[in-house]
């Protein structure tokens, strides 16, 4: 797995699917995650 640490990483669609699940493994190597989405509360 790559590390990511001091990277920024911004997904879209982040409240469900492929969104929220690569916002997650981004987030757990080490990426700084901005999270978007037309759903409130993500």
């Amino acid at each position: 797995m790559t590390e990511l640490t001091g990277t920024v990483a911004l997904v879209t669609g982040a409240s469900s699917g492929i969104g929220a699940a690569t916002a997650r493994d981004l987030a757990a190597r080490g990426a700084a995650v901005a999270l978007l989405d037309r759903k409130s509360g993500v």
